[in-house]
């Protein structure tokens, strides 16, 4: 292998070798892991074993057959797990569906595999199924699109208002279009033009994500004062921005949730976040927490009528049912079932 196949081959391995770790990094040690943070793990190493199979390919084509065809195997599960990925980030997704697709996909390729595997049908692999796998991803790119299109209309709008987690969808989207088009069009440019993409779009998603989130706290950092009142503009800039948290992730229904892990997520100093709460807002952080809860219980009271009560207080975030019943009863004037009742006869 000549000098520029050794930087060709690092340049491709180093982004397969980083996505393994940050996959894993979400699958398994993350703090605090929501849903997203599965799929995108999963989506992460679905991808490193796509990737990772076209470069060793690619500089070694005596590569067994058998890594071959888990690599186009694993093409399958990308399109839907970034699919699902956007859609737990929007807080939308039926988890159960996503599970038992998941599933069904995984037992169709096995079956598949072990019926027609790659080293007695390699016509059949390079022809139908990978036609079949550029299709269906190019699919679930659309769908996903289709499901943030109110950020990509905000980022033609009015980029200012995108928010840290905003940018991770995007760029995970812009990301795996990039790796789709580069395999789709490999026969007209390179076989390993798919895994430089691939490098490409993760290094750049993360200067993206990290010049984002650094301008944010650099934003509302810069602005911060030792002063008894907080400037308007700063109590503004606050409230969109736990808005926009609490719209995109519903953290308030993680029952661990505290002061200071809001303020980490929002990149302010806890004092802060508590003086806004408590001077701006007349409220202790309990208070205001329990009020974004018992809205989401109050909707999973009309629209989940199947749900038990206190199913629906686990959901909403609280940590115990007595919790749930006290708070709802204070904030609503009514108990969850009187409420659910009247909601069902009205």
């Amino acid at each position: 292998m000549n000098i520029d196949d050794q930087i060709l081959f690092f340049l491709s391995a180093l982004g397969v070798f980083n996505s393994v770790v940050l996959s894993f990094y979400f699958l398994f040690f993350k703090h605090h892991k929501a849903q997203s943070d599965l799929f995108l793990g999963l989506l992460l190493l679905s991808l490193s074993v796509r990737i990772g199979k076209s470069v060793f390919y690619n500089f070694n084509p005596q590569l067994s057959k058998t890594y071959l065809q888990i690599g186009l195997s694993a093409c399958f599960l990308i399109g839907p797990l970034l699919y699902f990925y956007v859609r737990s980030i929007l807080q939308n997704l039926n988890y159960s569906f996503a599970k038992y697709s998941l599933t069904l996909i995984i037992i169709i390729i096995s079956v598949l595999g072990f019926l027609f595997p790659y080293k007695d049908n390699p016509v059949l692999w390079k022809g139908i199924i990978y036609y079949l796998i550029n299709i269906q991803w190019f699919v679930f790119i659309v769908l996903s699109i289709y499901e943030v299109r109110q950020i990509f209309r905000k980022l033609v709008t009015n980029r200012k208002q995108i928010s840290y987690h905003e940018t991770w969808v995007l760029s995970v989207i812009f990301g795996v279009s990039a790796i789709w088009l580069s395999y789709t069009l490999a026969k007209y440019t390179s076989y390993i033009s798919g895994s430089l993409a691939f490098s490409f779009s993760f290094y750049i998603s993360f200067l993206l994500i990290y010049y984002v989130k650094s301008k944010t706290s650099v934003s509302v950092t810069h602005k911060e004062k030792y002063i008894n009142k907080i400037d308007e503009k700063l109590v503004k800039e606050i409230h969109e921005q736990i808005s926009i948290l609490f719209e995109t992730r519903k953290i308030y229904t993680n029952p661990d949730l505290t002061l200071s892990i809001l303020a980490k997520e929002l990149n302010i100093r806890p004092q802060l976040l508590s003086q806004f709460i408590n001077d701006n807002l007349k409220k202790s952080f309990t208070q205001f927490i329990n009020e974004y809860r018992i809205d989401e219980a109050k909707r999973l009271l009309k629209e989940n009528t199947q749900f038990k009560i206190d199913t629906v207080g686990f959901e909403s975030g609280f940590n115990s049912s007595s919790t749930f019943y006290s708070s709802f009863k204070k904030i609503t004037g009514m108990t969850p079932s009187n409420y659910q009742k009247d909601n069902f006869y009205s």
